[in-house]
């Protein structure tokens, strides 16, 4: 581990070309994440700071534990699938956009009653031609919203009556009034405004204050926002410009894990930003929240 200030430590010099998802497993003490490019899932024991890497033959764009033992939901260039981690077998469960080559799964995050938020965007980051998608505990697929460019961070109110949600070239969080009970969202409104020169939302999360800490790609930083005012009252500022997410974790969950990426830097910002792709450690001074996991519902 390397200290970069007081509060900041790089725990991994990953490399990762875009290292995202990150998800932290309180009962086993570890982080999941994955490089999207790279096709990997990753699992980072703190303890014994390894970083165990497992191969794909596909794109992931995001992945959650479920409440079974050792399976992943992810989300793959081609679809969701549940994966056995001790197998590595894959099971299929749906792919709401197989009739088009255009768009990949990105950002994805559980609701507080176990289901699947996961959207898609374009190859390209530049038409809005992805959609948000709910998958339910029984494994039925819901559309949520479309007209997205590049679907992003995802989190929920401490009394679950609001979602928040990034989709990342608007530069803007919007909040939906949200049912807990259905999963329905209504009453979009706009709730932030990321400044210009300060890069573009990415990953998302809340503390247990209920404020949210927002990843800035090409931006340098994370910044912690009041959702009630729209005001940014903290910053958490990066080695590397692309930062990507950001998950809390630790035996106190007091400590927000960094994902961050190397894509599309040149060679100069590579040689200035030696640590892009790496996975950082930042001492809080506040809880985050327990992560919750993908609930299936009537398993056979």
């Amino acid at each position: 581990m390397k200290k970069i200030t007081d509060k900041l430590d790089l725990v991994l010099d990953a490399g990762a070309q875009i290292a995202e998802g990150p998800f932290w497993d309180q009962k086993k003490q570890l982080l999941y994440w994955i490089d999207i490019l790279k096709m990997t899932i990753n699992i980072y024991d703190p303890a014994a700071a390894k970083n165990k890497i497992i191969q794909l033959d596909k794109m992931i764009g995001a992945l959650i534990p479920t409440t079974e033992p050792g399976e992943l939901l992810t989300a793959l260039e081609d679809g969701l699938y549940i994966i056995d981690l001790e197998t590595l077998e894959k099971q299929f469960l749906v792919n709401p956009e197989s009739n088009t080559e255009e768009t990949r799964f990105n950002d994805g995050k559980c609701d507080p009653d176990g289901r699947f938020w996961v959207g898609t965007m374009d190859l390209e980051e530049d038409k809005p031609i992805g959609s948000l998608y709910c998958l339910n505990q029984n494994l039925t697929l819901e559309e949520k919203a479309k007209d997205i460019k590049i679907s992003n961070g995802l989190a929920w109110s401490l009394d679950n009556r609001t979602m928040y949600y990034i989709d990342s070239p608007t530069k803007k969080v919007v909040a939906f009034d949200y049912n807990l009970e259905t999963g329905e969202i209504s009453n979009k409104r706009e709730i932030i405004k990321v400044a210009e020169g300060k890069g573009v939302p990415d990953g998302m999360t809340i503390d247990n204050q209920g404020k949210l800490w927002i990843a800035h790609f090409g931006g340098a930083q994370v910044s912690r926002w009041d959702p009630e005012t729209g005001e940014k009252i903290d910053r958490v500022d990066l080695p590397v410009s692309n930062v990507t997410s950001c998950s809390f974790g630790g035996r106190n969950l007091d400590e927000l894990y960094i994902t961050t990426a190397s894509v599309g830097l040149s060679e100069q910002e590579k040689r200035e930003q030696p640590l892009a792709g790496g996975i950082f450690k930042h001492q809080a001074g506040v809880k985050g929240l327990r992560a919750d996991r993908f609930k299936i519902k009537n398993k056979n």
